[in-house]
């Protein structure tokens, strides 16, 4: 990912997407209602009126800036609408180390916002958010993994897409202190590592033998 260069955005494009970059820079160090519009634009380069024009409000900003971080995965989701099979599964995996290890302070903001309240504003738009994306990852994508034969018979679908999920999230969102306790530094190459280490721990022991391309 190539980072853009500092300065005042040049066109259109370029300043919705500095918004929304420094929108997520923002909202992952900051809580939400210390992070305003004159902030944010400031941080940009560019007139606050701009965030009304592209976003309508905070709140919109903050919820493209949500689906915008979550594009590449969401895609990959799609794929599994198309058919349940390991490959996909695994380029989930795959596409959300990829994105997050760019983003790492990305999913603390999602386990923080989903710890509040749910009269907080900024969870409904996460939950919002999530549902939309994650409609592939509900229990019938396992079920079909099973039902196809890429699971193994004997375990239950349900629990699988629970192991699942901590592989792909529990690195991004463990305490720093208790990594430091046993000597892990999350780099990226730590992150390649471990992705690579994940994929071989579900291909022998959550799906029927089967060569991955």
């Amino acid at each position: 990912m190539t980072k853009r260069k500092a300065g005042r955005p040049s066109s259109k494009t370029e300043t919705r997407e500095r918004l929304i970059e420094c929108a997520r820079e923002l909202f992952t160090v900051m809580a939400y209602d210390k992070v305003s519009i004159r902030l944010i634009a400031g941080k940009a380069g560019v007139d606050s009126a701009l965030i009304r024009y592209y976003f309508g409000n905070k709140e919109g900003l903050f919820e493209t800036m949500l689906r915008e971080t979550l594009a590449p995965l969401s895609e990959r989701m799609e794929n599994m609408q198309q058919g349940a099979s390991q490959c996909n599964l695994l380029d989930i995996m795959r596409t959300y180390y990829q994105e997050m290890t760019k983003t790492p302070e990305f999913p603390r903001l999602i386990l923080q916002v989903m710890n509040m309240p749910e009269s907080k504003v900024q969870r409904r738009l996460l939950e919002k958010v999530i549902v939309d994306i994650s409609k592939p990852m509900q229990s019938v994508m396992f079920d079909n993994l099973l039902e196809n034969g890429v699971l193994r018979a004997d375990l239950d679908p349900k629990l699988c897409r629970v192991s699942y999920l901590s592989l792909m999230v529990f690195p991004f969102i463990a305490p720093p202190s208790m990594l430091a306790i046993h000597g892990i530094e999350l780099t990226d190459e730590f992150f390649a590592q471990l992705l690579e280490h994940n994929i071989k721990l579900m291909t022998g022991g959550m799906f029927q033998t089967e060569k991955v391309s």
